[in-house]
């Protein structure tokens, strides 16, 4: 069923009554869900949305949950225990549910209303991906609900995206490997970022190098880094700084300016010069983590050459009880 189909669905089986979207999953499934929620937080005047960890909406569900409510769930597996047991307490309360997966036989598809299996593998086609998928769902039913003037212009940086991020995985491979083998001893990293980026900054300090790496990141707001995080600033700690595209861009920059100044290993990652201007401005800084996951992937993939340690090993997950 088409993203633009299911949401259709939603508000008509809502009649048009929705006033709520929560996103719920966990891990890297729960990343990809945050620049749908920052959209519709900063955009919608009628629609509440919020961002849980499944356990939490398990144990502490929105008091507001009811008929009124969508809640859109994530598993990549499609088996994970706590977003299934999101699900049910979401249609419990009379809440419509859709399911993301990549798993056809997946537990999750018997647990939600709707259901989309996603494709996966190629980074360079993310238009198809959970993160992008997840934001044109959140897109979807905003627009038919209240309407969204840049409904247009959203659908047009969806048609280019995919030859941005190609051409950016292409730019910046030779700054990656560098980055790696410069890097590679390094056993803490302060990952810094704002805006609909800072769910990107948090999903490859706690997915990419602490699941993936078993390195030590702190994720840092720029917003947050001069109330505390700059005080630890020396040429010794490694920084990686993205510089989004759009109204928060000011704040990456001040940051750059100040790491410039009194950093020394500091690697900058920059939206505007791997070529999201390409996408309107009035919906552009939504599809800056979109851009920075593939990017990223580029570096983490880089570093798991250099230290020989594959992407898919694991010491604890799925191998003991937890």
């Amino acid at each position: 069923m088409k993203i633009e189909t299911i949401a259709q669905n939603i508000v008509d089986n809502s009649e048009k009554k929705l006033k709520e979207i929560y996103f719920v999953a966990c891990g890297g499934s729960l990343v990809d869900m945050y620049v749908a929620n920052y959209l519709l937080e900063h955009e919608s005047l009628t629609l509440t949305s919020g961002w849980f960890t499944s356990n939490e909406f398990v144990k502490f569900p929105p008091k507001r949950l009811g008929k009124q409510s969508l809640v859109i769930l994530c598993s990549h597996s499609g088996n994970t225990l706590e977003t299934i047991n999101a699900g049910k307490i979401a249609k419990k309360a009379g809440a419509q549910t859709v399911g993301f997966t990549f798993n056809e036989k997946a537990d999750l598809l018997e647990t939600a209303d709707y259901s989309y299996i996603y494709d996966w593998g190629n980074e360079r086609e993310v238009s198809n991906n959970p993160m992008a998928l997840i934001m044109t769902l959140a897109v979807e039913v905003f627009e038919r609900i209240e309407g969204y003037n840049n409904y247009s212009n959203f659908k047009e940086g969806l048609e280019r995206i995919d030859t941005i991020v190609a051409h950016a995985e292409d730019l910046v491979q030779q700054r990656a490997k560098a980055f790696a083998n410069a890097r590679a001893g390094e056993k803490i990293f302060n990952i810094i970022g704002s805006g609909a980026t800072f769910g990107q900054i948090y999903g490859f300090a706690i997915c990419s190098l602490m699941e993936m790496q078993w390195l030590n990141a702190v994720p840092i707001n720029s917003a947050e880094f001069f109330h505390g995080p700059f005080e630890v600033t020396d040429k010794e700690l490694p920084f990686i700084l993205t510089l989004s595209i759009g109204r928060t861009r000011s704040l990456d920059e001040r940051v750059k300016k100040f790491l410039d100044r009194y950093a020394q290993k500091i690697e900058v990652i920059d939206a505007k010069e791997l070529g999201l201007d390409l996408i309107n401005e009035s919906v552009a800084e939504y599809f800056n983590p979109v851009l920075f996951y593939s990017v990223l992937s580029q570096y983490r993939k880089a570093l798991a050459n250099v230290r020989q340690h594959p992407l898919d090993v694991r010491r604890y997950m799925g191998k003991v009880k937890y």
